[in-house]
């Protein structure tokens, strides 16, 4: 075999600069000298080797300077295999993909089940869509003959697609995983549905109780009333706030002095603190209150000694005549952090103070948020006797105090060591199939579980495919794109080989065949010209119209065997398209593109999603989106209506107040406290579309089959 040179070699890809790299006895290197990851997997000359990786040869990296590829970096490979068996544990309706690229150029932003919360080891939460490797979370452990809380590190984290469903718990919660997901029970860890067909595992059924911590709150607002409250808790709790007048006896100048003064231990308390005074144009000075010494923490302090800010200080912390909510919530976030104890293992939650208004008003939050709470006298002895705000509820209620209020010292927000229990209304009332696939998360963790939206989560798979490669699930799956540049050829031996029995093939169901770097590579005219030639049925899910580039191969491989594809249009009002749908293809250009597939004789769906009730959900409007799709040519339409999951629906109420005020309130009756509206408002509008579907045509028409027929002998007509 020839040796090639040692020197670097300028590569070029469609007229575009990439990064150098040094080709060097067969191995790729980028050129600062580090070698790619799986080099060291390549192919050898034992071929038949079972443990062999998925790589054939060596691999290239590439980089791209143009700006949608920008962070990029595309690995080329010679791939073994690229038609794939799906695992039978995924309940797909297919058994057999191809897929070209590991990873997705598309950087698609997943809004669903992406926003379920996670509880963090500082006791807050975060979406798990924003979880990363290394964050710290709260797992469980067993300690004794107990399960126990226990902080965590976060190893992988990744998203896939798969079909959906719906957990519905008696306190209202509502969990979205797929049916191969695991929730620890009061009889150990039971998967959300059954095994497929001839196999059995454990699985969830109505009336199991699942253990965790309960649901948890929505996070406090930071507006301008919730740090007048956080304040007034603060100060009145901890502050010195003093304006007097000054006798000097036997001097003859006398005069005020004003002092505003907080000393604690917390940094954390004291830099909020000082930053919402500065919101109010308030500034402070800091400095060291007391030194470090056995027996006793540093503690600083802030202070101001103008009569101007401590004037301002004296009416952001007045009692307010109505307090609204969010000043409700601020104020015992604040007096919390200025008088809250730190909860041993077990302990509930206190407030103590010797303040009779102040104890009323902690009562009265609580009771607005709707904890219960007990007052309970701590030393009648004392000249002002101590009292204490005990909350009920245990650590259900603990955590929800905390994600409603927010307090900001973290070291009396932990929950470490405390015992996993059942909570009261954790019993699941229904589990329910969606129906269709949506983006899912997962996370690896330390202890093999996690808590999420309140109830115990166990790590139920993997990406293992880019950590194959020696790849992160994470990041990685985003920046860092696997492209097997042999998968033509590969497609075509493996159609080819003996024990193929030309099954359906289904492609863009893990990652998108059209994403923006195949507009480079161009794989798939050779997959499917391939698939043309073995004459084997396929179809395509895609989201781009880079599919339209590829039609004439697609109507070719039609000819010969069934190929089907869809698109998803929820409405058709522009308008309404800018403002809910930013960056999306428009309406209309999906509809042309369903329709220029249909009218090269290729089936087409349309899914109509999401209907907007109120919005979208008139007879016309609908009877609009059918019709078109009829003329479109679309061989079956299917509605879904909106789904107002956390997270989504704080940003769709948010954009319903600023655009279409009038409908809040109507929306708040249809939806509630729920993620989905009425199953009768859902089976209504299905019902709605049926009838449409039936009146346009949609579903009965036969679709127009361009397949040639193999001739045959015919029957003579008789006479």
């Amino acid at each position: 075999m020839p040796q090639r040179p040692d020197r670097p070699v300028r590569l070029a890809l469609f007229e575009q600069t990439f990064q150098t790299v040094t080709l060097l006895h067969h191995r790729a290197h980028v050129r600062s000298g580090g070698s790619v990851r799986w080099d060291h997997l390549r192919l050898t000359e034992d071929q038949n080797r079972p443990d062999l990786p998925l790589i054939e040869r060596q691999a290239v990296a590439r980089t791209f300077d143009t700006p949608e590829f920008q962070g990029m970096t595309f690995y080329e490979i010679q791939a073994r295999s690229v038609i794939n068996k799906v695992p039978p544990a995924s309940r797909m309706s297919f058994q057999w993909t191809i897929n070209p690229y590991r990873g997705c150029s598309h950087s698609c932003t997943y809004c669903t089940s992406g926003e379920t919360p996670i509880l963090m080891a500082d006791g807050r939460v975060r979406p798990i869509k924003d979880i990363r490797p290394g964050d710290r979370i709260y797992g469980t452990e067993r300690r004794g003959r107990y399960l126990r809380y226990t902080p965590t590190k976060v190893l992988d984290h990744w998203s896939t697609i798969k079909p959906a469903y719906r957990t519905t718990l008696e306190d209202g919660t509502e969990l979205i995983t797929s049916g191969d997901h695991r929730f620890l029970t009061d009889r150990g860890w039971k998967h959300v549905s059954d095994a497929p067909p001839g196999c059995q595992r454990p699985h969830l059924t109505t009336q199991n109780r699942l253990l965790g911590t309960g649901g948890f709150g929505d996070s406090p607002k930071d507006t301008a009333e919730y740090r007048r409250g956080y304040l007034c808790g603060m100060l009145r709790g901890d502050a010195h706030l003093d304006s007097r007048w000054y006798d000097r006896s036997g001097v003859r100048k006398n005069f005020y002095v004003h002092c505003f003064r907080l000393a604690l231990v917390d940094d954390e308390a004291l830099d909020r603190t000082a930053d919402y005074l500065l919101s109010f144009s308030i500034p402070t000075n800091r400095g060291i209150f007391q030194k470090e010494r056995p027996g006793y923490r540093r503690m600083d302090s802030i202070n101001a000694y103008r009569w101007d800010a401590v004037s301002a200080i004296t009416q952001i912390i007045a009692w307010p005549t109505f307090p609204t909510m969010d000043w409700s919530k601020g104020f015992l976030a604040g007096i919390f952090d200025a008088e809250g104890n730190t909860p041993a293992t077990g302990e509930a939650l206190r407030i103590s103070n010797t303040d009779p208004q102040i104890l009323h008003q902690i009562q009265t939050c609580l009771w607005r948020l709707g904890f219960e709470c007990t007052k309970e006298a701590s030393s009648p002895d004392r000249e002002k006797p101590v009292c204490t705000i005990r909350l009920l509820g245990g650590l259900r209620a603990r955590l929800r105090f905390f994600h409603l209020t927010d307090p900001v010292i973290t070291r009396k927000r932990i929950i470490d060591g405390m015992a996993v229990k059942a909570e009261c209304r954790t019993r699941v009332v229904s589990i329910e199939p969606l129906g269709f696939e949506i983006p899912l998360y997962d996370i690896t963790t330390g202890t093999g579980d996690y808590v999420s939206n309140g109830v115990i989560s166990h790590n139920c798979f993997a990406r293992k495919t880019h950590e194959y490669l020696e790849l992160d699930a994470g990041a990685d799956f985003d920046s860092k794109i696997v492209v097997k540049v042999n998968a033509a050829e590969v497609v075509r031996r493996e159609l080819a080989a003996p024990r193929w029995r030309g099954e359906h093939i289904a492609m863009g169901t893990n990652v998108d065949c059209y994403q923006r770097a195949e507009g480079r590579y161009r794989l798939m005219p050779g997959i499917l010209t391939a698939l043309r030639d073995a004459a084997n049925p396929f179809s395509i899910l895609t989201k781009g119209s880079l599919i339209l580039r590829d039609l004439p191969l697609l109507v070719e491989a039609n000819e010969r065997a069934e190929v089907s594809t869809a698109v998803s249009v929820g409405f058709l009002d522009k308008e309404l398209w800018r403002l809910v749908e930013p960056g999306t293809p428009a309406p209309q250009k999906r509809l042309e593109v369903c329709a220029t597939i249909n009218e090269a004789g290729i089936g087409c769906a349309v899914l109509i999603g999401p209907v907007l009730p109120y919005l979208t959900d008139s007879p016309a409007q609908l009877e609009e989106v059918v019709r078109r799709a009829a003329q479109a040519g679309a061989t079956s339409v299917t509605p879904i209506t909106l789904h107002l999951r956390p997270g989504a629906r704080e940003w769709f109420l948010s954009w319903l107040r600023e655009h279409r005020p009038e409908l809040v309130v109507p929306y708040a009756r249809l939806y509630g406290g729920r993620a989905y509206a009425p199953k009768a408002f859902q089976d209504k509008i299905s019902q709605r579309v049926r009838e449409l579907a039936d009146k346009h045509g949609i579903g009965r028409r036969p679709h127009r089959d361009v397949r040639r027929r193999a001739d045959g002998p015919t029957q003579l007509t008789l006479l």
